[in-house]
């Protein structure tokens, strides 16, 4: 099961720089071993506020305890408070292996919240979801969608793309079948130093 955790972390009143170091080189060892065993997927940081300690990412695990017992292992566990939403399967999700990472290109997330009008025939919502389909394939196969989860509330997904910027993002999005139904909120991804990605050649894992 995939897993995406939003962490963030509260240093104690009084904690020396050297204490925050010492931790912070603690966690970042500890992120490499969940990465050689394949627990951590990828990291992000959002655009941050002064002062905000802030940390998005992608784990698997086999359900909610193995979750609980990998986020516990982490040395900045005890600093921080942990947000987790489940992601499941989407039938328009690319796959892990399906798109190249482009290094040069600016990282996305987005929310949708499908709201079908009342009044929409069965027809027409077969008729968009099927062309939504297709264009969300063209879109990973144009190297822009790098990955689809369902999320638990019914209607609601969560996107991860790529882009050259903000602008280019919003007209994949104005291109999607769905966008007249869909309310989207987007998130910008920066670079995380021990996101898995960072230095290496690799394909995007997720």
């Amino acid at each position: 099961m995939e897993f995406l955790v939003d962490m963030t972390t509260h240093v104690p009143e009084g904690t020396s720089e050297s204490e925050v170091a010492a931790m912070r080189a603690r966690e970042a060892a500890n992120t490499t071993e969940l990465v050689r065993a394949g627990r951590v997927l990828r990291l992000w940081r959002p655009p941050l506020r002064p002062g905000e300690w802030r940390t998005l990412g992608l784990f698997t695990a086999a359900g909610d305890a193995d979750l609980r017992d990998t986020l516990g292992s982490m040395p900045l566990h005890v600093w921080r408070r942990d947000t987790v939403t489940v992601l499941r399967p989407h039938v328009n999700d690319p796959g892990l292996d399906g798109v190249d990472l482009d290094r040069d290109a600016t990282e996305f997330f987005t929310w949708f919240a499908l709201a079908i009008p009342e009044g929409a025939g069965s027809e027409q919502v077969a008729g968009l979801t099927a062309a939504e389909g297709a264009r969300t394939r063209a879109l990973a196969s144009a190297g822009r969608l790098l990955r689809l989860w369902s999320l638990p509330e019914a209607g609601h997904s969560l996107g991860h793309w790529q882009a050259g910027d903000q602008a280019e993002m919003e007209r994949h999005l104005s291109s999607l079948p769905l966008a007249g139904w869909l309310t989207v909120t987007t998130q910008l991804l920066t670079p995380h130093p021990s996101d898995p990605t960072q230095g290496h050649a690799t394909r995007s894992s997720a």
